[in-house]
């Protein structure tokens, strides 16, 4: 099945080849992933009480799977065929070390809480990423596998569905991706990133240029040059007396369409969809902090984007599985691929606390699984899903700690083991849902609890 995501590409490019009416449905139809009102299935779903500290979800997604042991939780008194190159050092929360890889995270460990012990049991990427981002096991552990609509959902995909059960309105879509989607390759995305059994109208909106070129832009979300707002208006005027002429087609899909042109017409003549992606308007010093190159400034067009309401930002450091280190684990985690990631994660924390917001933006650092304990021939590290760590910052979680802790090599948890699930459960603990009896609906109309997870009571104090 050949299977199409939203992207900042999907809108039309041919507009002259369109006629007016087309264009106006067709772009309503591109940003359907943005709004749409909600079945009747899907408003039976038990209501939540809302009391959480956050209001929102940054993830940053390392795909490839970073090593554990060479982040997070060093194992010095391990044997050289384990422990590898880098040495702890001392953070500012006293007892809690990490790698020297991570001289700015040390200084904020007080904003940080480790989970040490996270653990499922798929290898491969893409299966991995899906256990990871949806909270449950693929039906089968494969790197060749792609989205379909029977996919259970990631928790990105529900929590921007629960936004819209709240009344979610704001001109920027509720979940976004950028700069690329979770994949093993381009050929093989990962399932559960998308709408998967909720439909195509929960799909993120993917991000698929460089938010640090110098012409990034995201197209279609504002009128073109020639077009003034009063023109527009008028045409907008002209359809609806065409649509009122015709006989009036009663019909789920005819709804939903006169909902997306709605809603396209009104982001559109708002203009705050567009400034939200217009990284232009950042000061350069701000830009600098973030680091020039894609990670960094997807980090700050994530922080764009949620001061304008978007509920879920997926950063993904790739492109594609950048951080699978089978071979040369050392220096790629030295030189290429730690010092961005730290720069950009520093400045994010740093600036969500600077404007107000780090309280109520719950910020996830994550990947597919660990790394294997053993230092392979080649000087890599290889797939190890047995235990790995998950970082957790703002929203309502208590920094300075670590929760779990894996045995002397990292093999496995030794204490407190968690699961995606529970993570999963903490998330939506943290947003105010009480993930108990919610459900959603499967692709073949059973019900589906939100999460199979226990909240971690330790994180949210």
């Amino acid at each position: 099945m050949e299977f199409h995501a939203p992207t900042s590409s999907s809108f039309p490019t041919g507009a002259a080849s369109l006629s007016r009416r087309q264009s106006l449905q067709a772009i309503g139809a591109g940003l359907a992933a943005f709004y749409s009102p909600l079945t009747s299935i899907e408003s039976q779903v038990q209501a939540a009480v809302r009391s959480g500290s956050a209001k929102r979800v940054i993830m940053i997604f390392n795909c490839g799977a970073p090593s554990h042991i060479d982040l997070w939780d060093p194992k010095p008194f391990a044997d050289s065929t384990v422990k590898g190159e880098f040495q702890p050092i001392d953070t500012s929360v006293p007892g809690i070390q990490i790698s020297e890889l991570l001289p700015e995270m040390a200084k904020r460990m007080d904003k940080l809480a480790i989970v040490r012990s996270v653990h499922h049991k798929h290898s491969a990427h893409n299966s991995g990423m899906y256990w990871s981002i949806a909270g449950r096991p693929y039906k089968q552990d494969s790197t060749l596998i792609n989205p379909s609509p029977a996919d259970l959902p990631s928790f990105g995909t529900l929590i921007g569905w629960l936004a819209k059960k709240d009344g979610y309105s704001k001109a920027v879509p509720p979940y976004v991706i950028t700069p690329k989607p979770h994949c093993d390759s381009f050929v093989y995305l990962t399932p559960g990133q998308f709408g998967g059994c909720l439909g195509i109208k929960y799909d993120p909106f993917v991000v698929n240029e460089d938010p640090n070129s110098s012409k990034f832009k995201v197209r279609d979300l504002a009128l073109s040059p020639d077009m003034t707002q009063t023109r527009f208006e008028r045409r907008l005027d002209f359809l609806d007396q065409i649509g009122s002429l015709n006989q009036p087609i009663h019909s789920p899909t005819a709804t939903e369409m006169d909902t997306f042109r709605a809603e396209a017409s009104r982001v559109i003549k708002s203009g705050e969809a567009e400034q939200a992606f217009d990284l232009s308007q950042e000061p350069e010093d701000v830009r600098d902090r973030y680091g020039r190159h894609s990670w960094g400034q997807s980090h700050l067009l994530a922080r764009r984007l949620i001061e304008a309401g978007t509920k879920f930002v997926s950063t993904v450091n790739g492109p594609s599985i950048t951080w699978d280190t089978h071979k040369d684990n050392f220096n790629s985690l030295k030189n290429r691929l730690v010092p961005p990631m730290e720069k950009a994660y520093a400045a994010l924390l740093d600036d969500l606390e600077e404007r107000g917001l780090l309280d109520e933006t719950l910020v996830i650092w994550m990947g597919d699984f660990g790394r294997t304990p053993k230092i392979n021939t080649d000087g890599g590290r290889d797939h190890w899903p047995g235990c790995y760590s998950v970082v957790l910052a703002g929203g309502g979680v208590r920094g300075g700690q670590v929760i779990g802790s894996s045995d002397k090599i990292g093999a496995a948890p030794e204490t407190r083991p968690v699961t995606p699930g529970d993570l999963h459960a903490t998330v939506y603990k943290a947003l105010g849902y009480e993930p108990a009896g919610m459900t959603y609906q499967s692709a073949d109309g059973r019900p589906i609890a939100l999460t199979e997870g226990t909240p971690i009571p330790e994180l949210l104090g």
